[in-house]
């Protein structure tokens, strides 16, 4: 494409940092894997980081660490990736699904409040596209009903919530490091939390249930466990990126303000609100307008990838109502997020004449 959706950026020392690695022989999770979860827990100001192989995996180990299986409910939204949902149902719990606002594309959360019942153990809110979530809110909702919060934070490393990093205000929150997020290891995933018996148990977990015992100072495997472990490699190309971090996400505050300058008054096109006293780190740029496809197809003919948000769960076979999969009401707000909402480029190399000839190029796909 003439103007990608998304470029990663990696500083000039990552291949050697990666050849480094190589030429240690250590390419297992080890030391470097270790210094990436230090970086990620000084930035974010968390008490432990977990880096495993994917931001599936790391909810997967997340509900575990929390007891939470088959009889249990977890409630998530129906507008986000089908991983929020898979995590769930691949520990045996019943997924309930609720609605999204449709200015925000977050969980609507009277829908959530309405879908809690005496099973309920945990919820999955996801701070979509980098836009943080309403952490008063939940915490109202925790402290009534006696539940966990585990953060779906996939896209939201550096955004804020009255100031306040995301990863430090969920009881878990779980990052994707996946190339169309901005610090990104290829694939991978980072677990943030403050409680140690739980930062203990899935440092376990993902090491096949691992421990050592103190009284004899040997490798004992306390739990079965499974191997969700990131590479030295892996953990080399984020830590390349760590020392970035606040000069991207600048970058991409700068060029989202900079669309939002360009789009507020064009006839057609709606901003997605931003949560409230929050920093948005904008993963994705996101529009809301009619006819979506159309433009979608049309733009990328141009040379210009673009592309549709996330998807809306409901409407997947794989989220078919049945006794472990609970869909509350018809998702308007979900249906209309996922029919309007059109992701545009933003990278860290993007410049403003490229969003000024891309705008241009949208303007024209949204004339009839």
């Amino acid at each position: 494409m003439k103007i990608p959706l998304i470029k990663p950026y990696l500083p000039p020392q990552t291949k050697e940092m990666v050849c480094n690695v190589l030429e240690s022989g250590y390419l297992t999770e080890g030391p470097v894997t270790a210094d990436f979860e230090a970086a990620v827990k000084d930035y974010i100001g968390c008490q432990h980081a977990i880096a495993v192989t994917s931001c599936t995996t790391g909810l997967e180990i997340a509900l575990r660490a929390l007891s939470i299986g088959p009889g249990d409910e977890v409630i998530v939204p129906d507008y986000t990736y089908p991983a929020t949902a898979d995590a769930v149902a691949i520990v045996g719990a019943t997924v309930v699904i609720v609605d999204v606002s449709p200015r925000t594309m977050l969980m609507d959360y009277d829908a959530m409040e309405a879908a809690i019942t005496d099973r309920t153990k945990a919820i999955i809110p996801v701070s979509l596209f980098g836009n943080p979530l309403d952490h008063n809110r939940l915490a109202n909702a925790k402290k009534r009903h006696d539940l966990f919060i585990v953060e779906d934070a996939a896209c939201s490393i550096g955004a804020e919530y009255q100031g306040r990093k995301v990863g430090t205000q969920a009881d878990i929150s779980v990052f994707s490091l996946h190339p169309r997020k901005f610090i990104t290891t290829g694939e991978g995933g980072l677990i943030t939390t403050d409680n140690a018996a739980w930062a203990q148990w899935m440092q376990s977990y993902k090491h096949f249930g691992m421990a050592t015992s103190s009284a004899r100072s040997e490798t004992v495997f306390q739990r079965i466990g499974t191997n969700y472990k990131l590479s030295n490699i892996l953990a080399a190309v984020g830590l390349s990126q760590m020392s970035y971090i606040e000069d991207l996400l600048a970058r991409r505050i700068e060029l989202a303000l900079n669309y939002n300058r360009i789009l507020e008054q064009v006839e057609g096109i709606s901003l997605p609100l931003t949560t409230t006293q929050a920093t948005h780190a904008y993963q994705s740029y996101c529009i809301l307008i009619e006819n979506r496809d159309h433009v979608l197809s049309t733009m990328r003919e141009w040379d210009i990838e673009v592309q549709i948000g996330t998807y809306a769960l409901h409407r997947h076979p794989a989220f078919t109502p049945s006794d472990t999969c609970l869909v509350q009401g018809n998702m308007p707000g979900s249906n209309y997020a996922f029919e309007h909402c059109l992701a545009l480029p933003l990278y860290h190399e993007l410049g403003y004449d490229d969003q000024t000839y891309l705008v241009d190029k949208l303007m024209t796909a949204l004339k009839p």
